[in-house]
């Protein structure tokens, strides 16, 4: 048997385990990827990468190469409800293009925006280019058609069993597991960790190759077209606009051809490469971790597509795991590092299991009265239209309109951050208010030269943003990190509009940019302060 040695083992070639291998790569960290497919499959599953996902994106060094290869950036994202792409609509809900935000963000500098706006790109494309990507990185190794069988955690390590294509056994030896291997996980499997939940919608969904679709689209482009029937039939445009895909609930398979046809409303030719059910569940995991294995994304989480949170949410989960694993690795990350992904990580999932299903309340809300007399051409029919509309203008916007939820976390309770007294901020709310309160994100702002904050944060280590002016207001906390061999640096800024935005002088930031801790004087505990966000306070 083959014996393979390596840090970091993680389970399965999606989006989320792909990133985390890429940043563990680029943080120095050795690391296996595995995965049971010989290749990554054709299939549409998740579309679009949210702000919060680009951010991280652009810190890894591959937004623009993500976005190249997405939906073109002067496209708009418009979502409509249809009776078929050749009759009025019944509601429209412009949504800007990436060129359109770009453009609204450099003039904006309050905090209210994100440094990247969000990407329209198919599961399907962005897979192999994040595997691309991975199998550039150094000390990453990606090994596809190899699947996990068992692993055995002990004390020191996982010793974990693979089997490759051919049959081949393969044992690998690593000092942590990572499982990013999708709702039927094999790690989540063995761990014995409980999915709890609910499942909503079961449906179909079919993949069709229509290249003269989009382009002849009477009523306007989008991404989106819900048609207003009684089947909850949803039209979704890929990435190339090209492809496109169809979900609906309907008794069999081959009902989704004749579907496609009345949805598009013209004649057209087309290919349907892919038809399969899936079920629209909302689920989240009992726990994420032990001492040396962890689960992320789909394996932690299951959340529908409402709302666009599922592979947003794991990676996520990657980039809070890789950054501990890195720093437990090279021996300055304290033991309770480790311990608080579970306790970040969990929170929000939970939160975004919730916020999807606000979304899937509002949506179920608006279709509950859609069916034939939507279709309908008469006085009747164009009332029970407009009734559709006021409750789409209300409702359908829960799925579409939730900055808040991708920007707007929290990691309340962590052991990690320095909790303040007060009213804070709401981590829940669909709208996105920008705040350092500590646990938060860092909000985006423009500094001198039209450089972004975000850019000089350091990715490897801890940082003090100074907005105060003291020269020497780092001091103490340099020394703290220092004893516990921590790297760390103060970044000196003269902003207004950075200081107007973070109500504070002070910023003590993590290597992913949320806010550990905030104030307008050096505290007097700036060593305890320095062991707690490192997780090394006893």
């Amino acid at each position: 048997m083959k014996s393979w040695d390596t840090d970091v083992l993680v389970v399965g070639g999606g989006p989320v385990g792909l990133t985390l291998a890429i940043d563990l790569g680029q943080r120095g960290v050795r690391c296996i990827l595995v995965d049971k497919r010989p290749k990554p499959a054709f299939l549409p599953k998740m579309e679009r990468c949210n702000a919060r996902t680009m951010e991280i994106f652009r810190r890894l060094g591959i937004a623009d190469e993500v976005r190249g290869a997405g939906y073109g950036q002067d496209l708009p994202m418009d979502v409509f409800v249809i009776r078929t792409l050749q009759d009025p609509p019944i509601a429209r809900h412009p949504y800007p293009s990436v060129n359109q935000l770009k453009a609204e963000g450099s003039l904006t500098n309050d905090g209210s925006m994100p440094l990247e706006p969000y990407q329209l790109i198919s599961q399907y494309t962005l897979e192999p280019l994040l595997k691309g990507v991975a199998e550039r990185t150094s000390g990453v190794s990606v090994r596809f058609g190899h699947e996990l069988e068992s692993f055995i955690e002990d004390e020191d390590g996982v010793t974990s069993l693979v089997r490759d294509l051919e049959g081949n056994e393969v044992s690998i030896r690593s000092k942590y597991l990572a499982g990013c291997d999708g709702g039927t996980s094999t790690v989540r499997g063995q761990l014995g960790v409980e999915l709890r939940g609910e499942s909503l919608l079961e449906m179909h969904q079919a993949l069709y190759r229509a290249p003269g679709v989009y382009n002849s689209i009477p009523i306007g482009k989008g991404r989106h077209y819900h048609v207003a029937d009684d089947k909850s039939t949803f039209l979704i445009v890929q990435d190339d606009t090209v492809h496109l895909t169809l979900h609906a609930v309907v008794d069999d398979s081959s009902e989704m051809v004749e579907l496609f046809r009345k949805t598009v409303g013209a004649p057209v030719e087309f290919e349907m490469l892919y038809v399969g059910k899936w079920t629209q569940r909302l689920m989240l995991a009992d726990s994420y971790s032990t001492n040396r294995v962890f689960i992320a994304g789909d394996a932690a989480h299951l959340v529908i597509p409402t709302g666009g949170l599922g592979m947003n949410t794991g990676v996520g989960d990657a980039i809070d795991l890789s950054w501990k694993l890195a720093a437990t690795l090279a021996g300055w990350g304290g033991p309770k590092l480790l311990e608080s992904y579970e306790t970040e990580r969990r929170q929000i999932g939970a939160r975004n299991v919730n916020a999807s299903r606000q979304a899937a309340i509002g949506r179920r809300t608006w279709r509950s009265i859609c069916g034939p007399l939507a279709f309908e051409e008469s006085p009747e029919g164009e009332a029970h239209r407009e009734r559709i509309r006021e409750l789409v203008d209300k409702e359908q916007r829960k799925s579409n309109e939730l900055l808040g939820i991708e920007l707007g976390y929290r990691y309340s309770g962590s052991p990690l951050i320095i909790e303040e007294e007060g009213d804070a901020p709401d981590p829940d709310s669909f709208e996105y208010t920008p705040t350092s309160w500590p646990g938060s994100r860092l909000p985006h702002v423009w500094i001198e030269n039209g450089v972004p904050i975000q850019d000089m944060i350091d990715p490897n280590g801890y940082t003090l943003v100074n907005l105060g002016g003291d020269p020497n207001a780092g001091e103490p906390f340099a020394r703290g990190f220092k004893r516990l061999s921590v790297p760390f640096r103060t970044l000196s800024v003269s902003s207004p509009a950075a200081r107007k935005v973070y109500e504070r002088d002070l910023l003590l930031l993590r290597p992913d940019m949320h806010v550990v801790w905030r104030g307008d004087e050096v505290p007097a505990n700036a060593g305890e302060i320095a062991a707690r966000a490192s997780g090394n306070a006893s």
